[in-house]
C-alpha cells in the first residue's frame, strides 16, 4: 500500500483519494516551475521541477491500457539533488494527481516512469516520468509532491491551467 502524503488518505494505485486538510498549504507553482522541498533530516533538500504533463499518455504495452473509462496521464518530474545526503527514495509513492474536482490520484504502474526507487547523489539530476490512471472525463488540476514518501514536511503543488 502507498503510504498516505500528509493531508491525504491513502487507496490503490490509480484510485480517487479523499482529502483530509490536516497539512498547512502546500507551495505552489505553475507547470515548468522549480520548488525547493524538504525532507523529514535537514540534509534532505531536492529541487523539483514538473518539466510537463502528457494527456492522455500512451500505455508502454497493450495489456497496460487503461480500462474503460479511464486515462492514463504521465507526469515528468526533474529531480535535483541540493541537500548534503544521499537522495534514496520512491518519487511515486510522494506523488498525487488533483482533478479539477478534487479528486486525488496516486500513481499507476502502467506507462513510462521513474524506476521503483531512485538514489541521486548531492548535486546530481534524475528526470522521470510519474503516471495516473484517472477517469477520461477528468481534467488534471494540480500535481502535488513531497519527499520521503509522501511524509516530508514539505509538499509541493503545481497548478495546471
Amino acid at each position: 500500500m502507498t503510504p498516505p502524503m500528509s493531508g491525504t488518505s491513502s487507496a490503490s494505485p490509480g484510485q480517487a483519494t479523499s482529502s483530509v486538510s490536516t497539512a498547512s498549504a502546500p507551495t505552489t507553482a505553475s507547470v515548468g516551475d522549480t520548488l525547493a522541498l524538504s525532507g523529514q533530516k535537514p540534509e534532505e533538500k531536492v529541487d523539483v521541477t514538473v518539466v510537463k504533463i502528457v494527456d492522455p499518455a500512451t500505455a508502454k504495452e497493450a495489456f497496460s491500457s487503461p480500462k474503460a473509462g479511464t486515462k492514463l496521464v504521465a507526469v515528468q518530474f526533474r529531480l535535483r539533488n541540493t541537500g548534503t545526503a544521499v537522495y534514496d527514495d520512491s518519487p511515486s509513492n510522494g506523488a498525487r494527481l488533483v482533478d479539477s474536482e478534487g479528486q486525488q490520484f496516486t500513481d499507476t504502474t502502467a506507462g513510462p516512469g521513474f524506476p521503483g526507487s531512485v538514489t541521486i547523489a548531492p548535486g546530481d539530476t534524475a528526470l522521470g516520468y510519474i503516471t495516473f490512471a484517472i477517469p477520461t472525463a477528468s481534467q488534471v488540476a494540480k500535481i502535488q509532491f513531497a519527499l520521503d514518501s509522501g511524509f516530508a514536511p514539505s509538499t509541493g503543488q503545481w497548478t495546471v491551467s
